[in-house]
């Protein structure tokens, strides 16, 4: 007998090599999708049945993985849009509309959905210039499992039934009102779905491995959602404002939930077990906040002492004295703390405040603990000038950090910066792929007195001058040894092309 027809199909679009060039070939992370798996976890856990197809990872074709999603007939593909960190959501659009027209291509009636972090962001244009069938304007998990329901007793069920839905109607976009946010992680979303993907796939990045002979077996977590703070050029509450407001949170408030320490470690202690994974990526977008969080789960990994080697993120202002041994001690060698730029002018036009000796004070703090640091900054904020984008990469050169990652300002759809750039009518990217850090086409935003193709010269030269300096080579070398000399002699001998440096 015929098995019964599968409920939901889970994509994640590929789009390594278009967001990142030759890049994207060995020295960027391969990573699990992390919201794929927690839908799917989702839907199973209401009594549906799910299968993902991580087209990134086994790098298949659009036309391939649509081939893929064909074949397996099922009632709903959920086309899921997220990156390796909440601003990488837009770029990833590209990859996400390739899937759906070549899936649509082959199967036109097959029901099609999007949902994550640009969708959300933009529902109404993206129903209007995919060809999708419905986005999601929330986290959407609410939302599939009832869109999953009313598909199974119904071809064309009502739309206008699901939470967070977005459609077309009349000629027009139709949003309902968002579903209240899944308030227990630990009971609704356990984990992710770690037996529908690929694992033998999965790779670290080059520099989270510094010093170990692979970047396998790997994996990325989350271990809470959201993040309570404002700064105007991020992104990552766009999913999750419709939810507040259904659960009656202020629009000046952001929500951020946490699975519990021992969920967490239950997770860690199967990847470990079952998968052999050592290399983990923390993947909030702040982990290091909450000292009941953050401890409680440092001690569990701690008595069990699975030897992994993690990293996260932080802020220069959480990190707190008591935490950083035991960070340490539980296998967090690497935090990335986004020290963004030198001028407090700067900051405090995006809502970013701390004082320049917290980063030395900080950063002086992990160092001696033997904790890696990955200094992240930030080129073109609305009021940086080449004077003030000097003294962010003469401060990232003092402080000499393990690794850094250099940016340029954009205004990612979902952020406080977007909407600025609309009503100042800056020009934002012509494509999705123009959002990406590393395309051909980026084209960042201009500042308040510099053109967007001037940052992105200063971003490209900052880069190269930060990874061949001495002092900076001359750590790896004693830390690390020389095979990771070699790894970052390589990284800087690849040259991104640029459509807009002169811009």
């Amino acid at each position: 007998m015929k098995n019964a027809r599968l409920d939901l199909v889970i994509v994640n679009p590929g789009s390594r090599a278009r967001i990142y060039q030759s890049l994207g070939t060995s020295l960027t992370a391969i990573e699990n999708p992390v919201w794929a798996g927690l839908i799917a976890t989702f839907v199973r856990q209401k009594g549906f049945s799910v299968a993902i197809v991580d087209a990134e990872a086994e790098d298949l074709t659009p036309e391939a993985a649509g081939a893929r999603i064909a074949d397996l007939e099922p009632r709903l593909v959920a086309v899921v849009v997220y990156g390796h960190q909440p601003s990488a959501s837009t770029q990833n659009m590209m990859g996400a509309s390739a899937c759906v027209n070549a899936l649509k291509d082959l199967s036109p009636r097959m029901k099609v959905l999007m949902v994550g972090g640009h969708v959300a962001a933009l529902p109404e244009r993206t129903l209007r210039e995919e060809r999708c069938d419905y986005v999601t304007g929330d986290e959407g998990l609410v939302g599939i499992v009832t869109l999953l329901a009313a598909l199974r007793s119904a071809a064309d069920p009502n739309p206008g039934a699901i939470p967070g839905l977005a459609y077309r109607r009349d000629g027009g976009v139709v949003l309902n009102p968002a579903a209240p946010l899944v308030a227990d992680l630990d009971r609704d979303i356990p984990g992710i779905a770690w037996d529908l993907l690929p694992m033998s796939r999965y790779r670290a990045h080059n520099w989270h491995c510094f010093g170990y002979p692979t970047r396998t077996p790997y994996a990325a977590i989350y271990t809470t959602l959201g993040c309570p703070y404002h700064c105007s050029f991020c992104c990552i509450q766009a999913p999750f404002k419709g939810g507040e407001h259904a659960i009656g949170l202020s629009a000046s408030v952001n929500s951020y939930r946490f699975w519990s320490p021992p969920q967490v470690v239950r997770e860690i202690e199967l990847l470990v077990t079952r998968y052999g994974v050592r290399h983990v990526k923390f993947a909030d977008e702040m982990f290091v906040l909450h000292p009941r969080h953050v401890i409680g789960i440092c001690d569990l990994l701690i008595e069990r002492d699975y030897g992994l080697n993690i990293w996260a993120y932080a802020r220069v202002d959480t990190v707190k004295p008591a935490m950083v041994e035991k960070l340490k001690r539980a296998g967090f060698n690497w935090l990335a703390l986004g020290i963004e730029a030198a001028s407090e002018r700067v900051l405090a036009d995006v809502d970013k405040r701390y004082r320049r000796d917290e980063v030395f004070d900080t950063i002086g703090r992990l160092k001696a603990a033997g904790i890696n640091v990955i200094g992240n900054y930030i080129f073109g904020l609305p009021e940086d000038t080449l004077e003030s984008m000097q003294e962010t990469l003469d401060l990232a050169l003092e402080l000499n950090t393990e690794f850094a990652n250099f940016y340029s300002a954009m205004a990612y759809p979902g952020s406080p910066l977007y909407q600025e750039a609309q009503r100042a009518g800056w020009r934002l990217p012509e494509k999705w792929s123009g959002y990406s850090q590393h395309s051909v086409d980026t084209l960042p935003l201009p500042t308040r007195h510099l053109p967007a193709g001037e940052v992105l010269r200063f971003r490209d030269r900052a880069f190269n001058a930060y990874f061949s300096h001495p002092a900076y080579l001359d750590l790896v070398r004693h830390k690390f040894g020389d095979h990771t000399l070699r790894q970052i002699r390589d990284m800087t001998a690849h040259r991104l092309e640029r459509q807009y440096a002169t811009a």
